[in-house]
């Protein structure tokens, strides 16, 4: 059995990366709540 989490930076940044929120309106909502929040990093590349 392999393990379950193989981790890619390249991966993680296509597709949870600041790029790809900001491509979509829901993705743009959820920037606009972390900076609500005053999150120190708003997705996985940034």
């Amino acid at each position: 059995m392999q393990p379950t989490y193989r981790p890619s930076k390249i991966k993680r940044a296509r597709k949870f990366g600041f790029r790809k929120r900001n491509s979509t309106k829901s993705g743009r909502k959820i920037l606009a709540a972390r900076r609500r929040k005053g999150r120190a990093s708003l997705s996985a590349s940034k």
